[in-house]
Formats: C-alpha cells, sequence, structure tokens
C-alpha cells in the first residue's frame, strides 16, 4: 500500500461564513468547496447559537465534506476562528483547555473538532475582509443567511399548522 504524503494530497479551496440574527439567536453557516474547477455549496441552521459558533461550524462543516486528506485553502472572514486555529489554540490545550484567565474556552466542543481536522488536512487558514467585494465570501455570506431566512419562515408555516 502506498503512503500518502501531503504533496500528493488533493488541493481543495473553501471559502466559509457564518451569521447569526441576534447574537445569540437563530443562525447560519455555509462552505464553498472548489476543487478541479468544480464547485459545490454546503450549509445548515441553527435554532440558538451565537456568530461564533456558526463560523466555527462553517469550518467544521468545509473540512468534514472532505473524504480524505486534501491540502486545503482555507478562506475565513473570521479573526476568531483564523487567530483560534493558528495561535490561541496552542496554550488552551497546553493549558488543558483554559485560557490565560484560567477560564474555560469557550465553543470548546467545536474547537475540538476543529482541531481534529486541522490535523487530518493540510490547512493553509486565510484571512479575507468580509463585506469587501470578495465574490466568494459573498457567496458564503448569502448562503449562510438564506439559512436564517428560510428556517425562520419554515418555523412560521410549522407552527401555523398545528
Amino acid at each position: 500500500m502506498q503512503t500518502q504524503t501531503a504533496d500528493t494530497f488533493p488541493s481543495v479551496t473553501i471559502y466559509t461564513d457564518g451569521a447569526c440574527s441576534g447574537n445569540p439567536g437563530p443562525g447560519g453557516w455555509a462552505a464553498l468547496l472548489i476543487c478541479n474547477n468544480q464547485e459545490k455549496m454546503i450549509s445548515g441552521y441553527d435554532d440558538q447559537t451565537t456568530n461564533n459558533r456558526m463560523e466555527l461550524k462553517a469550518a467544521i462543516e468545509g473540512l468534514s465534506a472532505l473524504t480524505t486528506p486534501c491540502c486545503v485553502d482555507l478562506f475565513t472572514d473570521s479573526q476568531y476562528v483564523k487567530g483560534g486555529i493558528q495561535t490561541w489554540i496552542h496554550a488552551w490545550k497546553a493549558n488543558n483547555w483554559k485560557k490565560a484567565d484560567r477560564q474555560d474556552v469557550k465553543n470548546i466542543d467545536l474547537w475540538q473538532q476543529l482541531d481534529a481536522l486541522n490535523t487530518t488536512h493540510k490547512v493553509q487558514w486565510h484571512w479575507v475582509k468580509g463585506h469587501s467585494g470578495d465574490p466568494r465570501n459573498t457567496r458564503v455570506d448569502i448562503a449562510a443567511r438564506q439559512e436564517i431566512a428560510l428556517n425562520s419562515v419554515l418555523k412560521v408555516i410549522t407552527s401555523n399548522e398545528s
């Protein structure tokens, strides 16, 4: 059996975004996966969440959609996600998932999932300024917000049917 090295991993680009209506409130996330000039948009919804959780969820779901280890360029407009996974997570893990003030890391469940996926894949993290005209960032922003709008409408429809 041939062992794969990072050089032979498929290359994938992922754009992610999370949104929340209220913070906390209903939230949506979206990830655009691009490989070999093919694109796939995935998105989801949470009834009661925060913006940071949706930003994390977008990255987690984007990476989870990959069926084999990949070299990934992941673009996020969240400094929280990029800073957390590249810088802060090392100290958090060394301190048993505690911050410098000895308080528990918020969203530890999602950070642990993202950490595992970051190990599975060779991820280069990129920050893109939100709402700055980057077309792919705009697409995931719209998709995340559409999840909130659609699910809010569906919730009203189903509650009216009861």
